[in-house]
């Protein structure tokens, strides 16, 4: 604790230090500025939004049109192609009577990306930043692994949805692959829209969703779905005559509205506007119209998705192969031969999807869903790039010039999203997404732990620190979403009768079960459970009274 004193004295009084604007509400810095480089260091933060002043109102919508913008960038997340296979999926399997469920999720989502937001916009930094100053070396490497392995299954899933897109427009004249080298080509470009305005691509991205919501609503409207029973499967937690497969499409709905890259991205955009952190009145400002934005960003996403739950449930639950088959030759279409002659109950997944619309309510239907498949696919797409970077910069401290920052994070998940595209058929890629899906489950964990984790440390967030009514609601609502997504993992493991996988299964399980309770420990001592807090690197009880500052060596701890 040498000089523990002096360092924080020097701390409160200095504006500045090394060049970086220290900040009185958060005792850890934001990251230096790097040394000269032959390329000067760019990144989506350049073109801060300023925000009106002088505005008195308590609520001004000027100033939420300037705060307008990362929530409906998050958003996306909830309306990628994974989102929207487990919603049309969801409506073919069980009707209307999941829709309480999507409600429910899409809720749980918005607090936890209430707890995202506030991290960055106290602090100044994003999630990944703070996992690099908070925990040590080894645990950290092994977090941003299992960020990076849920990141990869998003992409893939985005890319290869935006794949099927352009299979399905063309009439399966774009083969798969052809369809993600595309993908990867056009993102590069559309990364780089934010190199003129921040707003420009902000409003790109916002096009993006105005096409998905024309688009699914144009399938809503055509089909008519029932109002009544719409209604009720929305606001009563029900389901009558439902079995395994309802359950676990249910449980498939959590697992793909709450992915683990957002809360990271989310932490991240939020960083974008011009906030005077020394201020507190303008931070609680921030956070205020930070969550009104994100909650109508989310209630937009909610209802596309409740569009596609809506077309699937009224025009297909109930259906058999059969009957799809019938109607698909009776109407010409080339694609009969997906639905075999038996009785089995109808099953979808995007491409299936635009096939049956297209064979019950014509090539229209078709087309317009693989234009809302591919603006789905694109936006996640580049939102998911957006992601990989801020990860990698985060937990690895990297500065590299943008365009080798662009390359390397899109390299990581395109690669194996080539490899599927070359070796796996259009028709069957159901497998594939059941499989990233489980992975995305599994990596839960490791973004909501450490976000309450944080966001509950007065250290960091000084007077923004969860109180013990978010605490508590907190931890409950993160456990069970854990509990939820891991049981999903579980009916997907049993079901490939495999002794080799359950051995392989079951040790694995054990040292990801050893990290995960390595982070609910922190988690507790943050929480203020002081009976944990024993040799804990964080030091978090009120007892000590010690916290870290900028990394973990314990010649930086600071004594209060």
């Amino acid at each position: 604790m040498k000089g523990g004193k002096n360092e924080k004295s020097k701390l409160k009084d200095s504006p500045q230090e090394d060049g970086v604007q220290t900040n009185q509400y958060s005792s850890i810095s934001p990251p230096a500025s790097p040394v000269a480089q032959d390329e000067p260091f760019s990144t989506y933060f350049e073109d801060k939004v300023a925000i009106p002043e002088n505005v008195s109102q308590v609520f001004s919508f000027r100033k939420l049109w300037a705060f307008t913008g990362p929530g409906f960038l998050m958003s996306i997340a909830y309306l990628d192609p994974g989102n929207i296979e487990s919603d049309l999926q969801s409506g073919a399997t069980a009707g209307f009577k999941l829709l309480w469920v999507l409600l429910g999720a899409t809720i749980i989502g918005l607090l936890l990306q209430r707890l995202a937001a506030r991290l960055g916009v106290v602090t100044g930094m994003h999630l990944a930043e703070v996992c690099n100053r908070q925990y040590p070396t080894v645990p950290r490497i092994i977090l941003w692994l299992m960020v990076e392995l849920a990141i990869i299954g998003s992409d893939m899933q985005e890319v290869i949805g935006c794949a099927i897109a352009f299979n399905l427009l063309s009439v399966g004249r774009i083969p798969l692959w052809v369809g993600v080298l595309i993908t990867i080509t056009d993102t590069f470009v559309f990364l780089f829209l934010d190199k003129y305005g921040l707003r420009k691509l902000e409003a790109f991205f916002g096009f993006l969703i105005t096409v998905m919501a024309l688009s699914f609503g144009y399938e809503y409207v055509l089909v008519s779905p029932d109002q009544g029973e719409l209604l009720k499967g929305m606001f009563l937690p029900y389901c009558a005559g439902c079995g395994p497969p309802q359950l676990e499409q249910a449980v498939g709905i959590v697992g793909a509205v709450i992915m683990p890259h957002n809360i990271y991205l989310h932490s991240a955009l939020v960083k974008s506007r011009d906030i005077d952190r020394k201020n507190k009145k303008e931070l609680k400002e921030a956070n205020k119209y930070y969550f009104i934005e994100s909650t109508v960003a989310l209630f937009v996403s909610f209802l596309i998705n409740v569009f596609v739950v809506a077309v699937f449930a009224q025009a297909f639950y109930g259906k058999t192969n059969i009957e799809m088959n019938k109607e698909c030759n009776a109407t010409g279409s080339p694609h009969s031969g997906l639905f075999p002659l038996n009785n089995g109950t109808l099953e979808v997944d995007i491409y299936k999807g635009g096939v049956v619309l297209g064979c019950v309510f014509g090539p229209a239907a078709l087309y317009i869903w693989a234009i809302g498949i591919l603006a789905a696919g694109q936006s996640s797409t580049m939102t998911g790039t957006y992601s990989g970077q801020f990860v990698m910069e985060g937990f690895l401290n990297l500065r590299w010039s943008r365009f080798a920052r662009v390359l390397l994070t899109r390299s990581v998940a395109i690669i194996p999203t080539l490899l599927v595209a070359i070796f796996q058929d259009v028709e069957h890629l159901t497998g594939m997404n059941d499989f990233l899906n489980v992975l995305q489950s599994m990596q839960l964990p490791f973004a909501l732990i450490p976000i309450l984790t944080f966001t509950s440390m007065t250290s960091i967030m000084n007077d923004f620190a969860n109180g013990m009514v978010w605490k508590i609601s907190g931890g409950i609502v993160i456990l069970l979403v854990c509990a939820i997504n891991m049981y999903f993992v579980v009916v997907y493991v049993t079901a490939l009768n495999s002794v080799l996988f359950y051995v392989f299964a079951a040790l694995l399980s054990i040292a990801y079960l050893c990290f995960v309770v390595y982070l609910a420990w922190h988690c507790l001592v943050a929480l203020g459970v002081s009976c944990l807090d024993f040799g804990s690197r964080m030091q978090l009880s009120q007892h000590t009274g010690i916290f870290l500052m900028s990394d973990m060596d314990t010649d930086n701890l600071i004594e209060r």
